[in-house]
């Protein structure tokens, strides 16, 4: 029990409990984090799985990806981009990673709020606002993203792969892009009322070939013109693209800097205004 769970609970045994209209207002504030808390505590009974998930994943990547077939790759082509492959692809798995666990974090845990465990009306029955609820799921989820990030970023060290930025832009970068895209996912769960058979759809025909084909293995200039357009409309390309700048100084114009950085700003907010539009009509209604 926290402390502030304990003096709450000592507030009540002695009758001298926070007027309603206190704890009202408090929710009206704070409700998103209150939320968040929440959703973190739900985390926490699966820590341990979660756990080995958030590091087994990117070492078997930078195993099989980085140090298999990289030693094929470095042997035959050189580099890649003027890097060894291990080196090109770390930044891009950080983005990936931080991705795939985002999408599955706001798929068929947003249709159990709805549907399944419907933990989302509890809140929207108190003073919490359906936006709050919303972007209190989205927070804890990237909280989760910034550990996973640094799990990536403690074994790009430990296998040799140079980060001449700043560790704390690499944080921001992966969960950024994650949410770039998961935020949008999130807000087409929350007009499900299925039972979610349409995420598996989604995993097939959209993440897994963006996955693939938005640079994360090989140069997006490598495909043909006619299948660059995935790429270039891809939030995990952009986050590719400034993660490998923020790691090893891959050389990008400032007009380029900014237009990635800009495609994930304009993500991130259409994101949130349509997560929060589509909780509100569905808490709502």
């Amino acid at each position: 029990m926290t402390d502030a769970a304990r003096t709450g609970k000592d507030r009540v045994l002695r009758g001298n409990a926070e007027a309603p209209e206190v704890c009202a207002e408090r929710a009206r504030r704070f409700g998103w984090w209150y939320f968040a808390e929440h959703y973190l505590r739900q985390l926490y009974r699966y820590g341990w799985p979660l756990t080995v998930s958030d590091i087994g994943q990117p070492l078997l990547y930078f195993l099989a990806m980085g140090v298999g077939l990289g030693t094929l790759v470095d042997g035959s082509a050189g580099t890649v981009e003027g890097v060894r492959y291990l080196t090109f692809i770390a930044p891009a798995l950080l983005v990936a990673i931080s991705t795939q666990s985002c999408a599955s974090e706001l798929t068929y845990p947003v249709m159990s709020g709805f549907r399944w465990q419907r933990f989302y009306w509890g809140t929207a029955a108190t003073p919490v606002a359906p936006w709050q609820i919303a972007l209190g799921h989205a927070l804890a989820v990237s909280l989760r993203l910034v550990f996973q990030a640094s799990v990536v970023i403690a074994l790009m060290v430990i296998f040799g792969v140079p980060i001449r930025g700043t560790v704390l832009a690499l944080l921001l970068i992966g969960p950024a892009a994650a949410l770039a895209f998961g935020l949008n996912l999130q807000a087409y769960a929350a007009t499900l009322d299925s039972e979610g058979a349409e995420f598996s759809l989604v995993q097939r025909f959209l993440i897994m070939p963006l996955f693939l084909l938005s640079g994360t293995f090989f140069p997006l200039s490598v495909l043909p013109t006619a299948a660059q357009w995935l790429g270039w409309l891809s939030p995990l390309w952009h986050g590719a693209e400034l993660a490998r700048w923020a790691a090893y100084g891959k050389p990008l114009s400032g007009a380029l800097l900014t237009a990635h950085a800009a495609y994930l700003l304009a993500c991130l907010v259409i994101g949130v205004a349509l997560v929060a539009r589509n909780y509100r009509r569905r808490l709502r209604s």
